[in-house]
């Protein structure tokens, strides 16, 4: 299981209004090796919000199967604005990171 992390940092307030947008549904759920998306807000920090996107595979090729999808490009499409609306993303860093323990009561 390979778990990717996308940490956005956004302006104060956003996260909440941005969060639907992750978990919306669409082409990545007939994706092989896609398990699911979740988005967690991180408030500790007093300027700004941080979002972490976690995406669920079942390996790492299967992720990058994603970033090279017409799947991909469809839910990144119209991402920047060409108007004088500010984003409210601030920056973001991807992480990757195997599975290598789990305790649950739900199987992976």
């Amino acid at each position: 299981m390979c778990v990717v992390t996308n940490r956005i940092d956004v302006k104060k307030g956003f996260a909440e209004k941005m969060a639907p947008k992750f978990t919306q549904g669409g082409k990545i759920q007939e994706l092989d090796g896609f398990h699911k998306v979740e988005v967690w807000l991180i408030d500790d920090e007093e300027d700004y919000d941080q979002m972490y996107i976690n995406t669920w595979w079942e390996t790492e090729d299967d992720f990058k199967a994603w970033l090279q999808s017409d799947a991909f490009k469809e839910a990144h499409e119209g991402r920047s604005k060409s108007s004088s609306e500010e984003s409210p993303v601030l920056g973001n860093k991807v992480v990757k990171a195997n599975v290598i323990s789990v305790l649950s009561n739900e199987s992976l």
